[in-house]
């Protein structure tokens, strides 16, 4: 899957959704997505399979575990294995839940 895919994959929840972060304000839910890591098969001094990690936050006002089951069911039906984790952000009055994935 290609970033670009991932990008329409995660459009079909209807959340706005942007790279990095929105220029202008934007209220909750919505999800921002960046390049975290590569994780490359190398050998031979030759890079053999890009594997490139990403981070993907949803970002909500409330707990919302439908809005969360939205997000996950895109990489599920896309075959994304992914981590999780939560945290809240008290100044923002959000809930951020950062989703780990790898793109091959």
């Amino acid at each position: 899957m290609t970033q670009e895919e991932l990008v329409t994959a995660l459009e079909t929840t209807s959340i706005p959704i942007v790279y990095g972060e929105f220029e202008e304000e934007v209220n909750a839910p919505f999800i921002t997505y960046q390049f975290s890591s590569s994780a490359d098969i190398k050998a031979d001094n030759q890079n053999y399979v890009d594997i490139s990690g990403y981070q993907v936050e949803l970002y909500t006002d409330k707990k919302s575990p439908v809005t969360e089951k939205l997000v996950q069911d895109v990489f599920k039906l896309n075959g994304l294995v992914y981590s999780k984790y939560e945290s809240r952000i008290s100044e923002e009055k959000l809930y951020q839940i950062v989703y780990t994935i790898q793109l091959i």
